[in-house]
This record gives structure tokens, C-alpha cells and sequence, in this order.
């Protein structure tokens, strides 16, 4: 499965008053592992940003006016999301910005590229109610070093976000286990207590290989805080 961490950073907070793009990132994900590929690039939005967006991001007019415009480079960026899931912390923020740059060259909202979107700010909402959900918050709950996001930035957003959500839906699909209907009532047999035998089955080598790669995801995802790889030194 191919997914793609996306963030976005802005002149001002909603497109409809003509703010724009000015910063995009991708970070690809293939089978639950980032692969290294990402797409990353600075964008002139021919405008200048508010005060409190600049604040944020600290990307200067300056900065920006040499820089590609959105048109440039919306080629390259589609080919890169096309046919991945989406994964985006408040998703409609970024959705909103960058379907408003799609509208102005003509093209399809991102959602007809891509085969879903998944939000994982919902997503930690309903994980941790109650709780702040935002992404500061997030890699102090799942212990992920965020100590260089002095300002915001979409490519580090974005590779931190990875980490976050690789976190938060870690054993979703190890945890799926079949199981077997209880025999009827009248088909049960009952045993006597005391004459049954415990039967162990043994884990093979792929088994215990898968085990061992596990506990190595959730260690790196945790900066060495994984309880069971401390517990197998103990052993």
C-alpha cells in the first residue's frame, strides 16, 4: 500500500480570501516503511503572507519571489500523490488551499487523483478525547523528537507526521486473528479438570524474524522506549 504524508504551509488561513500555497511537501510511504522518496518545494504565491502566517512559517516575500509558481510545478507534485492514500493532520485546512490552486489552472480537486484522504487529526481525536491533538502534542505523546520544529515547516511536518501516524496505527494489522465459532451446546464435550495437557506450539524463524522487526519499528518510534526490547535484554 502506497500512502503520502502531505503538508502545506500558507499565506493566511483561508483560500477563499485569496491566500495561497507557498510551501508543499510529500513524504512517501510504501507498506507501513518510508521509502526516502519525497517531493518538496517552495512556491511564489505572488502575494504577500499575513503577519501572524509569517510568524508561523517565517518564509519571507523575499524568500519566495524567485521562487517556481504554483503552475510550475502542480505537474510534477500530481504525479508524484496519484493513486497514493492521503494522510494529512486536519485535512480540510490543506485540501481547502490546495483544491483552490487546482480550481485556478483548471484541474480536478486532489481527491479525484488520489484514492483517499485520511485525516489524523479526527483520527487523535477520537484516539485521545479530550486531549490536545495537535501535532506538538502528538510527538510528545507517542515520544517523537520534534525538538528542531522551532518554526513550522512542511517538509519537517511532514516527516514528523509520518512517525506520528506510523504510531498511532501500529498493530492495526497485526492484531487481526481468526476466530473459530464455539461448538454447540449439545456437541460439547466435557473434560475432566486435571487430564488435559497444555500443547505449545512453537514460533518458527519467520515468525520470530517478524516479531524481532516489530519490536525494532516500535523501539525507532519510540527513541528507544520500547518496553519489550528492554525487557528481552533482561532475559
Amino acid at each position: 500500500m502506497r500512502q503520502i504524508i502531505l503538508d502545506t504551509e500558507t499565506t493566511g488561513l483561508d483560500p477563499n480570501l485569496g491566500h495561497r500555497v507557498i510551501e508543499l511537501a510529500a513524504v512517501e510511504i510504501v507498506d507501513r516503511r518510508l521509502s526516502g522518496n519525497h517531493f518538496h518545494r517552495y512556491i511564489n504565491p505572488e502575494r504577500a503572507s499575513d503577519e501572524g502566517a509569517l510568524q508561523v512559517h517565517g518564509l519571507s516575500e523575499e524568500f519566495l519571489r524567485d521562487k517556481p509558481k504554483f503552475r510550475d510545478i502542480v505537474n510534477e507534485w500530481l504525479d508524484f500523490v496519484s493513486g497514493a492514500e492521503l494522510v494529512i493532520h486536519n485535512a480540510p485546512f490543506d485540501t481547502g488551499f490546495l483544491n483552490r490552486e487546482l480550481d485556478l489552472l483548471d484541474l480536478k480537486p486532489i481527491g479525484e487523483y488520489c484514492a483517499n484522504i485520511v485525516d489524523t487529526l479526527q483520527m487523535a481525536r477520537e484516539l485521545h478525547p479530550g486531549k490536545k491533538n495537535n501535532l506538538n502534542a502528538l510527538c510528545e505523546r507517542y515520544q517523537i523528537d520534534n525538538s528542531a520544529r522551532t518554526l513550522h515547516g512542511a517538509l519537517l511536518d511532514a516527516n514528523l507526521l509520518a512517525a506520528v501516524y506510523l504510531a498511532m496505527t501500529r498493530g492495526q494489522d497485526s492484531l487481526i486473528m481468526d476466530v473459530e465459532p464455539a461448538p454447540q451446546a449439545a456437541n460439547a464435550t466435557r473434560l475432566a479438570a486435571g487430564k488435559l495437557e497444555l500443547i505449545v506450539i512453537a514460533a518458527s524463524a519467520e515468525e520470530l524474524a517478524e516479531h524481532a522487526r516489530q519490536l525494532d519499528e516500535i523501539d525507532r518510534a519510540s527513541k528507544g522506549a520500547c518496553v519489550w526490547k528492554k525487557l528481552e535484554t533482561q532475559t
